[in-house]
């Protein structure tokens, strides 16, 4: 068959019409008494692309390509979870603050009124386009998601750039800079110290009940603390939707068009002696799923993310002076070789956003064309730094 006709082929064998009064399954129409054609089409199709799927993975298997020689086939799962399509002008009708949604009433299909009691903003982006919704029915009840087509306004030639530091003590450092090295605004992003503390709460349960169940020398069955580990998680989630929302609404009101990241998609936690905190915090780090969900919101509103490499950004002054040194205890300060102390997130935020507008220098010189930068030396290379932007 053609791309198009499974579907009518399908609908012949079940829908009872004019033209076909007598379909091979009489069960359907009797059952589905005026079923919605679009939403019957809908059904159709969706089921087919179940069965395609399971077809194609079925003669996989049996072609031998499999994980291990014993796996066993793939089976057809009718219960797949889908969400209805909600056709608009055929079974949804869009209100002030209400919808109609045709359904059956168990005699017939009928328009019933729903408030809609909660909504977001991205039906207020300018240039958005509203399409069909899902109908989501779970344990919690039912909703409506209504996907959009953002079409983001194109931005000029960037005049402000935000460099963000993503730390373990401050969730996030945010400084505009601008082209001649200009730090024009400022701001630590730390608003959510309640969730932080019923987050760390949850992870000192953890530690307690592993030396619980560890003793000295045991290990941990899987599935240890699964409950918890999954009520940490939706914290850190709470903790990135408030955050990232708050900062994509102050990097639009500085003026700024890109925002710059440290790159740190194959970074892994390292160090922490024996029986310390640090590599658990390490895995709660909101590296990814901060910088996922600020790229999702600022390019809807016109906006760029960048990335730069992350090596050095902290560990050097943006003055020039040479390295720093971290104080014990307080890891989050920062001492210059001049003496001056300085918060270490604000410092490196510097260097991220220099990092950036001397990647995109178009007449830049290449700092290993001369002679005397070859020559041997008993310190490392300075790297780039907001200094560098000054000079």
């Amino acid at each position: 068959m053609s791309a198009d006709s499974p579907c009518a082929a399908v609908e012949k064998l079940i829908h009872r019409t004019a033209k076909n009064p007598n379909p091979r399954y009489q069960y359907f129409s009797e059952k589905f008494y005026k079923f919605p054609s679009y939403l019957r089409r809908a059904v159709i199709q969706a089921a087919i692309g179940q069965v395609s799927s399971f077809v194609t993975r079925y003669n996989s298997w049996q072609s031998g390509r499999r994980k291990r020689k014993d796996a066993h086939g793939p089976r057809l799962n009718a219960v797949t979870n889908l969400h209805t399509v909600l056709y608009r002008g055929q079974c949804i009708l869009f209100e002030e603050d209400s919808v109609k949604i045709k359904v059956f009433n168990g005699k017939e299909w009928a328009w019933e009124r729903i408030s809609v009691v909660k909504r977001r903003e991205r039906h207020l982006l300018p240039n958005t386009k509203s399409l069909s919704p899902h109908l989501v029915i779970n344990r919690k009840g039912v909703f409506l998601a209504v996907p959009f087509e953002v079409t983001p306004p194109k931005s000029g030639k960037p005049e402000k750039a935000c460099g963000v530091d993503l730390g373990l003590n401050t969730i996030a450092v945010a400084s505009i800079v601008i082209p001649d090295g200009t730090v024009t605004a400022r701001k630590f992003f730390n608003s959510c110290a309640a969730d932080i503390d019923r987050r760390d709460k949850r992870l000192q349960a953890i530690r307690y009940k592993a030396r619980l169940t560890m003793g000295k020398g045991g290990k941990l069955y899987k599935g240890f603390c699964k409950s918890i580990y999954r009520k940490a998680q939706n914290i850190n989630r709470q903790i990135c939707q408030m955050i990232s929302k708050e900062l994509v609404s102050w990097v639009q009101s500085q003026g700024a068009t890109v925002i710059v990241f440290e790159n740190l998609k194959n970074w892994r936690p390292k160090g922490g002696r024996k029986g310390s905190t640090l590599r658990q915090r390490f895995h709660g780090w909101l590296k990814s799923k901060l910088v996922e969900l600020v790229t999702d919101k600022f390019l809807e509103i016109g906006g760029k993310v960048e990335f730069v490499f992350p090596r050095g950004t902290s560990s050097y002054a943006y003055d020039g002076s040479g390295q720093v040194k971290r104080d014990k205890k307080n890891y989050s300060l920062a001492t210059f070789r001049s003496g001056k102390k300085y918060p270490a997130d604000l410092n490196a935020s510097y260097n991220i956003a220099a990092r950036f507008w001397l990647k995109n220098k178009p007449t830049r010189r290449n700092r290993t064309g001369s002679v005397s930068d070859r020559s041997f030396r008993t310190e490392p290379r300075m790297p780039d730094l907001l200094c560098s932007l000054w000079s």
